[in-house]
């Protein structure tokens, strides 16, 4: 048999249930984006007209659009590098040679992430109620002023990056070791015996031979954050003040509170578009030789 037809041949369940299950939804989406099926539309579709790219025009003379924008950018600001940063700290403890009982805390660093995002962030509500949450009772034993952390538009938003931070951690935890342990130890032990000191391991040895792990890691957790939903939903349902509706949250209120399909679908795509100029900016940057912006 021809090597080609029989690659295909293997192929050809993958790429139906792909296109079943993917693509045919995709190019759905995106002819009704520009419609402006609504629910009128559902009861007949003859109701359904071409409207072109009134709901993209539409769209950007929105506030709610750019103010959903706004916090979605805000958190993926915040929470990415914050996210990377904690769960690089957790690995480089767990890969010390000091640390014991490791496959115990990878589990349990790891449980969250397994874990439904709705149960824990129901859970998180109730830890940080203004007045029955642990979090403030614990702040009133230490004489601190309870804060009205999902009632404040200023506290709101930090509490969902704050859980997202700890939801995720134990997943960019796992890749970040891995990516440790395949550095070879000659390398520090090399630097050791030059006199390096720990952080100049960690500057010239640890994070060049990380860059890949570094990359695919931004990149992941950059497009699981801009379609942050389920925790401004459960948590807060997007207030304070609308203060964290994120881009997909307000997909959601237009598609399945208002049924304004068409105009939802041209939300994903606006979505999908910064996502996508996001992505191809960090690959550009990551291309760049790191000795360029060094200084001679």
């Amino acid at each position: 048999m021809n090597p080609p037809r029989t690659a295909w041949l293997f192929l050809a369940p993958a790429l139906m249930v792909i296109g079943v299950f993917f693509a045919l939804p995709v190019l759905g989406a995106l002819v009704l984006s520009f419609t402006d099926y609504d629910l009128y539309a559902l009861a007949d579709p003859h109701n359904v007209r071409f409207v072109g790219l009134h709901n993209y025009l539409a769209l950007l003379q929105r506030p709610l659009f750019w103010a959903a924008l706004g916090h979605t950018v805000y958190f993926v600001a915040v929470a990415v590098p914050l996210s990377m940063a904690v769960s690089l700290g957790g690995a480089l403890l767990l890969n010390s040679p000091l640390a014991r009982a490791q496959a115990l805390f990878r589990t349990a660093l790891f449980a969250p992430v397994v874990t439904t995002v709705v149960a824990v962030a129901i859970i998180w509500r109730y830890l940080f109620n203004t007045k029955y949450g642990v979090v403030n009772a614990l702040l009133d034993a230490l004489g601190v002023h309870p804060v009205d952390w999902l009632g404040d538009p200023h506290w709101a938003m930090p509490t969902i990056i704050l859980f997202a931070v700890w939801k995720n951690f134990g997943y960019n935890m796992i890749i970040f070791l891995a990516g440790l342990q395949a550095i070879p130890s000659a390398l520090y032990e090399a630097a050791r015996i030059d006199g390096a000191s720990p952080w100049r391991q960690f500057r010239h040895i640890t994070v060049p031979m990380l860059r890949p792990t570094l990359l695919m890691v931004a990149i992941l957790t950059v497009s699981g954050y801009f379609q942050l939903f389920a925790e401004p939903y459960v948590i807060t349902e997007g207030g304070p003040l609308q203060s964290t509706v994120s881009v997909l949250y307000l997909m959601y209120d237009e598609g399945f509170t208002w049924w304004n399909l068409g105009s939802a679908s041209a939300v994903a795509f606006a979505l999908f578009i910064v996502m996508f100029a996001v992505t191809a900016l960090m690959l550009r940057l990551a291309r760049r030789d790191p000795s360029e912006s060094e200084p001679a």
